[in-house]
């Protein structure tokens, strides 16, 4: 189904380093800590790693799949592989696009943040305590004005396409990100009161799990991995056809999960060594303080204890978080700049503003209606659209599209796949398993 002029990712490691960029963002480094430390840590951490692997990597194959088959915008994959169904294709695809647009709408907010954090000390330290404490607070003017900064940065990088954009910056700032993490979670465990993080994150206490924790998890899973919102989708159909998929979305996986793994290593020891410190983390009902602001609050303070060196990490910090922010918007902003560009013969460069600019519009109407607005968006697209969309995928690369189509689609990286343990179990798993284990965890709150 390739079009011959079709944009791709120059290498498999571009590709895996791109989709590990997607996946690895403020949903690992942000919400993921935020989330663990909100429903009892280590409760939280098992249930979101098996939600992962359990329903969230089967269907990043099959997502993966159906883009690099398509090779095209999300709309025209979808009617591809399920000709006879093209109102249905169309309308998950248009879902998607809006679905990533809301994501992005709040992401680029929280990113804006990073960027106020990441200057603020800066500022700070050169005299600017006036400009440094607008940076640090959360005042309507200066949210707009970073949201707006953030999403030009974006709107910048997906200007200039595939190659010379996404995988370029994803391939440089990745492994930067990377070193920059275990350095700062190296430094974070050997803080007075951090082994009271670790043990909260790595030792279970079953009392913390619930229903709602299930569903949390599994929303939470599906975010990480970009999964249900054609961002994968899209990233499948710059791939080469000589990539193995499952062993390719096993590693996208496998360095997507590590990192969420590894972020809580860091906050959760933080949030204590902060308590430690006399910072306040929990109210008096024992919930979290400012979940959505949690790491503003603790990690700042951890940093104001370890003197001048405590600027040094600081800023290495929140330069990694806006690194994170920005390999994860840029590929959201990817999915309806290459669908709208593609379906309305319209220029890139054109397209992209336009699309970048009614996000940020979206963005500027949440930030006059935070209170009523934010967290409504984030549960929306997070726990609800996205598996739902993912659930819908499922059913149509289980149920529509025809086997042998798949079979040969996931041949051209694996010609000896028929054969595998994979080939046997996944058909019959997305088919069947994935749906009624995905229902299950949406009415079990609703049952109970």
């Amino acid at each position: 189904m390739a079009s011959g002029n079709r944009a791709q990712f120059s290498s498999r490691l571009g590709f895996i380093l791109a989709a590990a960029g997607s996946a690895v963002g403020l949903g690992n480094i942000w919400g993921f800590p935020t989330q663990a430390a909100s429903n009892g840590g280590a409760v939280f951490l098992l249930t979101y790693l098996a939600m992962v692997f359990i329903l969230a990597y089967p269907l990043l194959v099959a997502e993966l799949t159906i883009g690099r088959y398509g090779a095209s915008n999300p709309i025209r994959s979808l009617i591809s592989v399920a000709p006879k169904q093209k109102a249905l294709g169309s309308a998950v695809g248009i879902a998607g696009m809006l679905g990533v647009s809301g994501i992005l709408s709040f992401y680029a907010i929280v990113a804006g943040w990073f960027f106020g954090f990441l200057a603020g000390p800066l500022l700070s330290a050169v005299g600017m305590d006036a400009a440094a404490a607008w940076l640090e607070g959360f005042s309507i003017e200066r949210n707009l004005v970073l949201m707006l900064l953030f999403m030009v940065l974006t709107i910048l990088v997906v200007r200039n396409g595939v190659a010379d954009g996404i995988e370029k910056w994803s391939s440089r700032l990745m492994p930067v990100l990377f070193v920059l993490f275990i350095l700062m979670v190296i430094y974070t465990l050997f803080q007075p009161g951090a082994v009271d993080g670790l043990k909260m994150y790595l030792v279970p206490d079953t009392s913390h799990f619930s229903p709602d924790l299930m569903v949390s998890a599994m929303g939470q899973a599906f975010f990480s991995l970009s999964i249900g919102v054609c961002t994968m989708m899209v990233y499948g159909s710059y791939l080469r056809k000589d990539a193995d998929l499952p062993k390719t979305a096993a590693q996208v996986a496998l360095l997507d999960t590590g990192v969420a793994f590894v972020a809580g290593l860091l906050i959760l020891p933080a949030m204590f060594a902060a308590q430690h410190n006399g910072v306040q983390i929990y109210n008096e009902a024992g919930g979290l303080l400012d979940g959505d602001t949690l790491v503003f609050s603790v990690l700042p303070a951890m940093f104001d204890t370890m003197g001048s060196a405590g600027l040094i990490v600081g800023v290495a910090f929140f330069a990694l978080m806006v690194i994170a922010a920005l390999t994860s918007s840029i590929s959201m902003l990817e999915v309806p700049v290459s669908c709208a560009s593609e379906e309305l013969n319209k220029d890139r460069k054109t397209v992209v503003w336009w699309i970048g600019g009614a996000i940020a519009l979206f963005s500027t109407v949440i930030i006059f209606n935070f209170g009523s607005l934010f967290g409504l968006v984030i549960s929306i697209t997070t726990e609800y659209m996205q598996p739902i969309l993912g659930l819908i995928m499922a059913l149509i690369a289980g149920w529509i599209w025809k086997r042998n189509q798949v079979l040969e689609e996931l041949r051209q990286g694996n010609p000896e796949i028929s054969e595998s343990l994979f080939w046997k179990v996944w058909p019959t798993y997305v088919r069947v398993v994935c749906p009624i284990l995905m229902a299950l965890v949406f009415l079990w709150p609703l049952i109970k």
